[in-house]
């Protein structure tokens, strides 16, 4: 199955640490396969492998679990600690205000508060982290996905606050997080039913050393068990392609969750989203993922993922991307030697 990219949004932010440091990206971006060239495109995406391998060269570039986005380091085994110290926490509420004191020990650390009111639960991070609102989002996004797998059942988010302006990637937010956003917010945070609160905890120290191994971009990369009706439709597509270029219809998808197809829009629509708009991520993230790679034929390609001819594939490729199916394999079989996405060799339009 073709796994979710990430918007090149995500590849810049993640990158500033390093470059305050003064420190070249080229060598990490080249290491994690990722065409430096395609910073330069604001709808670039990456696959997760390549986030994934960009993710680790800055731990090892950094020696911070913070990737020298916060004010002050944190030093690698920090998160580890702080797991096994709220893993003995009779319930989740306790577990995360251990969580919360322990961060609370390190000058410069993130400034976190769990409050406790008879309607919700919020989960909040106080200090504007030197304003980098990308490692604020990350730390809201890795305490949900930590909470969750810690009880393990996903926990749906009520809302999620962002103290910045909406981004040019905020319509990615209501799917990433799973609820209704608010950019321009007090503070950055997210609320939850206090219910979760008093969930007790099921895993054990095995158990975490296993989770830790991949942490923490696991916890930013995974899924929360796809309960949401967005994330069951996505994964039912994505599910399909794998075995035939056709993907099947609203009406199909709504027989198979128990739904009306008019319910089924209502529900997408409530998440933000729309059966079209799942039906074009999935192919799109399945054409960026089979250019990545570099083995298939682009007409190939085309015709596994459901185009009838290849000009279809190549206005809808552009549609999502900006560039064309053929220029953005050029960027990364060549994107070290001056290419340029939607250019061709020598800088003519592909």
């Amino acid at each position: 199955m073709a796994r979710r990219t990430i918007t090149v949004h995500h590849v810049r932010a993640v990158l500033r640490g390093v470059e305050r440091r003064g420190i070249d990206t080229a060598p990490l971006l080249q290491t994690a396969q990722i065409p430096p060239l395609l910073l330069g495109d604001d709808r670039a995406r990456i696959t997760a492998p390549q986030f994934a391998r960009l993710f680790r060269e800055l731990y090892r570039t950094t020696h911070d679990e913070f990737l020298g986005l916060g004010s002050s380091p944190s030093r690698p085994g920090t998160f580890a600690m702080m797991c096994y110290a709220a893993l003995g926490c009779r319930d989740l509420g306790a577990a995360m205000e251990r969580g919360v004191t322990f961060y609370g020990l390190f000058p410069g650390g993130p400034d976190l508060v769990l409050t406790r009111a008879p309607d919700a639960a919020v989960f909040t991070v106080r200090n504007d982290l030197e304003q980098d609102f990308f490692l604020a989002e990350c730390l809201v996004i890795i305490w949900h996905r930590l909470c969750s797998w810690l009880i393990g059942r996903r926990i749906p988010l009520r809302w999620a606050d962002f103290g910045h302006p909406p981004p040019p990637h905020k319509d990615e937010y209501e799917l990433l997080f799973g609820c209704p956003v608010r950019f321009g917010a007090e503070r950055t945070g997210a609320g939850l039913a206090p219910h979760w609160l008093n969930a007790p905890l099921v895993r054990d120290e095995d158990a975490l050393a296993a989770m830790l191994r991949r942490a923490p971009f696991d916890l930013l990369s995974r899924r929360d068990y796809g309960t949401t009706v967005a994330e069951q439709v996505r994964r039912t597509l994505a599910t399909a392609l794998r075995a035939s270029p056709r993907l099947p219809s609203l009406g199909e998808i709504a027989a198979r969750l128990a739904l009306s197809p008019s319910t089924l829009r209502r529900r997408l629509a409530l998440e933000s989203t729309s059966y079209q708009e799942l039906k074009d991520a999935v192919r799109r993230d399945a054409a960026i993922a089979g250019l990545a790679e570099g083995r298939e034929p682009i007409a190939d390609l085309a015709a596994r993922l459901g185009f009838s001819e290849d000009t279809a594939f190549h206005r809808a490729f552009r549609r999502w991307t900006g560039t064309t199916p053929g220029a953005y394999r050029y960027a990364y079989r060549d994107g070290y030697d001056g290419a340029v996405p939607g250019r061709g060799p020598g800088g003519q339009r592909s």
